[in-house]
């Protein structure tokens, strides 16, 4: 298997999603509190999806 670097941009998105998600569960903040696990789930896929597929 051929893996690649993301793009700087994607890392950043990846990132920013993960620091939200670290954020939303360790203080409460009732909007973002339900979906700290999601967040930080969707980052990790975005990354593991950058790092497969070319071009991402």
């Amino acid at each position: 298997m051929n893996l690649n670097a993301p793009k700087v941009i994607t890392w950043w998105v990846a990132v920013v999603l993960a620091v939200v998600g670290l954020i939303a569960q360790l203080v409460v903040i009732p909007v973002l509190s339900g979906l700290a696990f999601w967040l930080v789930l969707v980052a990790a896929v975005l990354l593991i999806l950058a790092t497969i597929l070319k071009g991402l």
